[in-house]
């Protein structure tokens, strides 16, 4: 299986993520981000929430800065990548934007936590079948 590092998503704003101003309302570049990274591990051959899986990976921070709107029909493109892998957690970038300019940038850190019926949450080292599929970006010629 490949090692994967980052995904671009394309995709286009529908009716119903906009608000009454007629753009994106900022909720959705959370969703965006989520399913960048998605198919990021669909990528890797592998599942972010396989059924009857030990391990899980609940969002622990996440934060935007906008830059441009979206607009209902504009096309756009999320690029994630994996600014680092720790033992137990991977931390993403995600940037969105519309015909090679920038809309939103941000982040998202997981963690990953062993799933165990009546004990509570704790983080667990992330499985080496997992963090072996992923490597972390090199920089952006830009950054």
């Amino acid at each position: 299986m490949p090692v994967i590092s980052e995904h671009r998503l394309k995709r286009r704003v529908q009716f119903y993520e906009t608000d009454t101003a007629g753009i994106v309302h900022f909720s959705w570049f959370y969703r965006y981000m989520e399913e960048a990274e998605h198919a990021l591990w669909r990528e890797a051959g592998l599942s972010i929430a396989p059924r009857d899986a030990s391990v899980g990976f609940p969002r622990v921070a996440s934060s935007f800065d906008f830059h441009r709107p979206l607009r209902f029909e504009d096309e756009f493109e999320v690029l994630i990548r994996i600014a680092a892998i720790g033992a137990r957690s991977i931390r993403y970038t995600a940037h969105i934007t519309k015909d090679g300019t920038a809309v939103a940038t941000g982040s998202l850190t997981i963690a990953c936590i062993a799933k165990r019926a009546g004990t509570p949450l704790r983080s667990t080292p992330i499985p080496p079948e997992i963090a072996g599929r992923f490597e972390v970006a090199a920089p952006l010629p830009d950054a």
